[in-house]
């Protein structure tokens, strides 16, 4: 069982050096009120400020502008954590951006995500760039295709009036899952310093096609029964409006037109209210060719075939499922699991990732947050196919609440060749 040591006091440590400050996000004069206070503390020592904006996107500017002006620090630094949404397009975002910079240098901003924070989507790098047998496969040579899935058992439950706003393609698609896709595909950056991997993830995507319309599948969730259990349906939640057309699933097929991976498809999905919680990263590599054990396989022989899945959350693992023989006198094969459960490989806890990014805004890390050119390149992908959905108001596929998702995610897939690999998981 994971627990914290000395939890409880170190807790008490913390929390007695907290304290609520009241004041209009807007009002100079109240942040100028902080800054007494904060000075009163400081005690004419050298000290730094971290403001973590976690606030409705319309007042970050007012926010960042009056904390700029009337309350940085004196001779520290001075910097300042913003949560998504970073915009709902290329246009919003470029603004917010703009509005930023008036009053903020770019190495004072730091974009968060808290998915790159997780402690398998940081491993990814370690995971290939320190293991020999994993680099040179990393290709189209090698590679069938690759699945980023995101699944969540629930919907939004009372906090449909953001959702509603910006839905699943801008909640979860254009940051979560494309940042680990940008990790998952660079090159190998020149050292580990932080812009020397961001520059790898802008490379990726700049080198993406833009997402057409035929190749996203939109879905919503409607009410459904199951024994004495009723779930409600997406616009039953009474913080959304009766004829939303908002997505709460989107299934997407990408390509990044470069040498390592062209004609490789990365296939996306994400929604709510499905059979079960996860996130995870599927590599299903290419057949053997010629392979001596084919009649032994069956008829599905893309079943045959290697896959590395990274789960992220949650029980995070990384298994290589491969084929062995089953014992005994005869020659039958099976799929079997190389696994690295990680609870019960460490026995330690794993960090929360917003203890992780907390601690690397402090120290000045970057590596993990999002720069602004790597934001242009992510929302030009997304922004074109956005707004098309938007202005044809394309109607979502409905799909029960608890099930695995609209159809059409599935003739998508089919459509390059490709299973879902969550479907029927035997791990």
């Amino acid at each position: 069982m994971f627990f914290r040591e000395n939890c409880d006091e170190k807790m008490e440590q913390f929390l007695s050096r907290c304290f609520y400050h009241s004041g209009q996000y807007d009002s100079p004069e109240n942040f100028v009120e902080l800054d007494t206070k904060l000075k009163e503390l400081e005690a004419g020592r050298v000290s730094n400020r971290l403001f973590y904006l976690s606030i409705p996107p319309n007042i970050f500017v007012d926010a960042v502008k009056c904390a700029s002006l009337s309350a940085s620090a004196a001779k520290g630094w001075t910097r300042v954590i913003v949560e998504k949404p970073f915009g709902r397009d290329s246009e919003s975002s470029a603004a917010l951006t703009s509005a930023l910079k008036q009053y903020l240098q770019e190495d004072q901003i730091f974009r968060i995500d808290h998915y790159l924070g997780k402690e398998l989507v940081e491993n990814l790098s370690v995971l290939r760039f320190s293991n020999l047998i994993f680099e040179p496969l990393w290709s189209r040579q090698h590679i069938r295709n690759v699945q980023l899935i995101f699944s969540e058992n629930f919907g939004t439950e009372g906090r449909g009036g953001y959702f509603d706003h910006y839905g699943i393609i801008r909640d979860i698609m254009q940051n979560h899952l494309l940042q680990i896709l940008a990790l998952f595909a660079m090159e190998t950056p020149v050292s580990l310093d932080a812009e020397d991997i961001r520059n790898e993830k802008v490379k990726v995507l700049r080198s993406m096609r833009h997402v057409p319309i035929d190749d996203v599948v939109i879905g919503q969730y409607k009410s459904h029964t199951t024994g004495d259990v009723s779930h409600p349906g997406y616009t039953d939640d009474k913080t959304v409006p009766n004829d939303s057309i908002t997505p709460t699933f989107a299934a997407a097929a990408l390509f990044i037109d470069n040498a390592r991976w062209d004609g490789v498809p990365f296939l996306m999905k994400a929604g709510k209210a499905l059979h079960n919680r996860r996130t995870e990263i599927r590599v299903q590599f290419r057949r053997v060719p010629g392979n001596l054990y084919n009649r032994n396989i069956g008829g599905d022989l893309d079943r045959a075939t290697n896959e590395l899945v990274i789960r992220v959350q949650p029980d995070e693992a990384i298994y290589l499922k491969i084929n062995n023989k089953v014992p005994g006198l005869g020659m039958r094969l099976d799929r079997s699991n190389l696994n690295l459960l990680y609870k019960t490989r460490y026995l330690k806890e794993i960090p929360d990732a917003y203890e992780r990014l907390l601690l690397d805004a402090i120290e000045g890390e970057r590596r993990l947050f999002i720069r602004s050119d790597e934001l242009d390149a992510a929302w030009s992908l997304f922004t074109p196919v956005l707004k098309e959905l938007e202005d044809k108001k394309i109607i979502p596929e409905y799909y029960p609440y608890g099930s695995r998702g609209p159809v059409g995610a599935h003739y998508l897939a089919a459509r390059y060749n490709v299973k879902w690999g969550d479907i029927g998981i035997d791990e």
